[in-house]
């Protein structure tokens, strides 16, 4: 029976490598990520270079916008990669960044949750500068909603803090 458990063992410990083509495609996500950064950057030269500074800072916050995606996209493949499948060689690379392989999953949630707070404030700055065109109705959806992404973080933070005076 011994070998019967160690075959299971076995492939429980090799099914972590499903993973591995799930990480590929958010490869591709963020590569698709790139190219869209590239259309938004050239349909908003002409905001940026002829138009008032408000049009100009909504134009400069939607890249933002797709920034704090792409690295939260690459902030998942790393650490979830690290974490799940298999440490990732790098041979000592210069390049290397310094909190890859240090990042736990609870440090993954708080990047996590502190990337998607940072985008609902954005988009929720954006709404505020055309409010005119907004009813109060989805002015006060978007604020609540982005409020409870501030108190899961809050709370997030609470727990882990808690946990880390229990441990």
């Amino acid at each position: 029976m011994k070998w019967l458990e160690e075959t299971i063992e076995w492939i429980i410990f090799q099914s972590r490598w499903i993973l591995a083509p799930l990480y590929l495609g958010l490869v591709a996500v963020l590569l698709l990520l790139g190219f869209k950064f590239l259309q938004e950057l050239v349909s908003y030269i002409p905001t940026i270079v002829s138009s008032s500074g408000n049009d100009t800072i909504l134009a400069v916050l939607s890249l933002i916008d797709l920034i704090l995606v792409g690295n939260l996209v690459l902030m998942v493949i790393f650490a979830g990669y690290e974490n799940f499948v298999s440490k990732i060689e790098t041979n000592g690379h210069p390049d290397r960044p310094s909190w890859m392989g240090a990042v736990d999953m609870s440090g993954l949630k708080f990047s996590l949750i502190a990337s998607i707070v940072a985008i609902s404030a954005i988009q929720l700055l954006k709404s505020f500068m055309h409010v005119e065109n907004l009813t109060d109705r989805q002015l006060a959806w978007q604020a609540g909603i982005h409020g409870v992404f501030v108190v899961s973080g809050l709370l997030l933070a609470l727990s882990d803090r808690l946990k880390q005076k229990d441990g």
